[in-house]
């Protein structure tokens, strides 16, 4: 460990010519380009509206890390500068300021943070021409609230200065305590909380001894922020072997690869598992380590049934013993978890997307589980999404159970029935195209009542409106619905987390009992309805795009 003595920092305001108008954070922070965060003051000026706007700031602690992409670095030693100026008492960064959002969340809560700033652009691209991204979190450990993104956008478009200190560079490739002025800044290992937290929560020696017992398994970090602790993890504490831990390191631009864990992005892990029989399980995880994917020998675990899975199955992981409060999931979430929740006799939520609706549920003790269709699932041991975890939990199932990840899929949709479901991506649309194709659609919504549909009738169509159980407060406009006499449905919705242009996402469910044919590829099961639903919305006139960018 490395002690750095005091430095007398000179503190001094920096005067803006004009605010950024454009600083308006999303449900996951702001999100822009790599090059527009290294226009001058852009950076600064988000950071100060932030910390102007955060609760105890003055004599608090915060936690400041990220996925270790292009810019990282950088934006950590404008927020320690920029936080010894506003009056932090202690800053915690983890080595290399590598630090996965759900070890962040963990952070907060264990070390009794105000919060904490999270750099990351989660699934995005990443290096000089990708992007990058600023994300706060509360004392909880989660994304803080609308309000509070509200008040910090508000303070943007109006701001005149920022204040800033200068000192040296901190170093972060070893643990140490350092001081900028009178706040501290403490560099820790940044994996070994996460690792002792999980650790708590399952069975290692079970888990172990499932990989000893001929179970070889990949798991692919995307060169993103998760191959430290899975290395630590997996071939450390659990016993796999060398090299089951695939693109570990995390470099700035991925690899020049796109860390998101679907069949698209992590084709050559697919590859391995679906067509291949020399792994009985693989995973991976995003850029910032909160989506997770699952697969099995020739099987893909669809993230919607993973959750439905976890939950059926939860009583296996020690820290679930005793059964679950409740379960939540987003709304274009398929309902194959709702099934579960009935039989168990526990309460099932349908949110809006956002991980900030779990987290009011969460800390209300109402739910324990929590998870949505893109990659993400959780439970009441943070207040993010957690990829590792849910790898870790299917281990633990695999562990106990004793077969293999077909085999529990098979079983449950025998037991529960299936929900076939696919969502359809379409990237960088025009956003003009996109919100022409949104806004039809939405004002065809109230004639749609009664009329055919994918051999069907539609029974109820609109715009999804939610009412938080907590708080009582109103979320509204979170996607277009289309939901059908037999329980079959359409959603659509825009996506906010991508930079260029706007995403389309058409979400895609028909259920069928455990009588039915529970055995159809779902792109066959769903032929119909995805037929239909592109000729209603008129998704090709209007993209020019004859099949959707990824297909999950």
């Amino acid at each position: 460990m490395t002690i750095s003595a005091p430095a007398e920092p000179t503190q001094r305001q920096v005067r803006l010519a004009t605010p950024f108008t454009d600083q308006k954070p999303g449900t996951s922070g702001l999100r822009k380009s790599s090059r527009q965060f290294e226009e001058p003051h852009y950076l600064e000026s988000f950071i100060e509206a932030s910390l102007r706007t955060l609760p105890g700031v003055q004599g608090g602690t915060l936690v400041v890390g990220g996925d270790g992409r292009y810019g990282n670095r950088r934006a950590i030693d404008v927020i320690l500068r920029m936080g010894a100026a506003h009056g932090l008492s202690k800053v915690i960064v983890p080595t290399g300021g590598i630090l996965s959002t759900p070890a962040a969340s963990n952070l907060i809560r264990q070390r009794q943070a105000i919060g904490g700033i999270i750099l990351s652009a989660s699934h995005n691209p990443g290096g000089e021409n990708g992007d990058f991204g600023v994300k706060v979190n509360g004392a909880n450990g989660g994304p803080t609230s609308a309000s509070f993104t509200d008040a910090v956008f508000e303070c943007t478009k109006t701001l005149e200065q920022y204040t800033i200190v200068e000192a040296p560079e901190i170093p972060l490739d070893a643990t140490g305590l350092h001081s900028i002025g009178a706040m501290q800044v403490v560099v820790i290992d940044g994996v070994d909380d996460f690792v002792a937290l999980m650790q708590e929560l399952f069975n290692f020696d079970q888990i172990r001894d499932l990989i000893h017992s001929d179970f070889p398994l990949a798991f692919d970090a995307m060169h993103a922020v998760t191959g430290p602790y899975a290395t630590r993890l997996f071939e450390g504490l659990l016993g796999a072997p060398v090299g089951s831990v695939r693109n570990g390191t995390p470099l700035e631009d991925f690899g020049n690869g796109h860390p998101d864990p679907n069949l698209t992005y992590a084709h050559d892990l697919a590859e391995l598992l679906l067509e291949g029989d020399e792994y009985r399980f693989g995973a991976a995880c995003d850029g910032d380590g909160d989506r997770n994917m699952i697969l099995g020998q020739r099987c893909f675990v669809n993230p919607s049934d993973s959750l439905a899975v976890l939950t059926a199955n939860a009583t296996l992981a020690p820290a679930y013993a005793e059964g679950l409060a409740g379960v939540a999931r987003s709304m274009p979430t398929s309902a194959a978890v709702d099934v579960v929740a009935k039989e168990l006799g526990i309460d099932c939520f349908e949110t809006p997307t956002g991980w900030k609706f779990f987290g009011n549920l969460l800390d209300a003790g109402k739910i324990t589980l929590c998870g949505e269709e893109s990659f993400g699932t959780g439970s009441n041991h943070v207040r993010e999404k957690d990829g590792l975890w849910a790898v870790l939990f299917w281990l633990q199932i695999l562990a106990v159970r004793r077969c293999s990840v077909s085999e529990i899929m098979a079983e449950h949709w025998k037991h529960f029935g299936r929900h076939y479901y696919s969502r359809h991506d379409y990237e960088a649309v025009a956003s003009d195209a996109a919100h022409g194709l949104y806004d039809r659609l939405e004002s065809m919504l109230p004639s749609l009542v009664g009329q055919a549909f994918a051999g069907h009738t539609i029974s109820t169509a609109d715009n999804f409106s939610y009412t938080d159980p907590v708080d009582g407060s109103v979320t509204s406009g979170q996607g277009l619905r289309i939901l059908l006499d037999d329980g079959s449905r359409v959603v659509v919705r825009l996506s906010g987390t991508g930079t260029k242009g706007a995403t389309i996402r058409v979400y895609l469910e028909s259920y069928v009992p455990s009588s039915g044919d529970l055995d159809q590829d779902p792109q066959v099961a769903l032929a119909e309805m995805i037929s239909a639903i592109n000729n209603l919305a008129e998704i090709k006139q209007r993209t020019g795009m004859d099949q959707p960018t990824v297909i999950t």
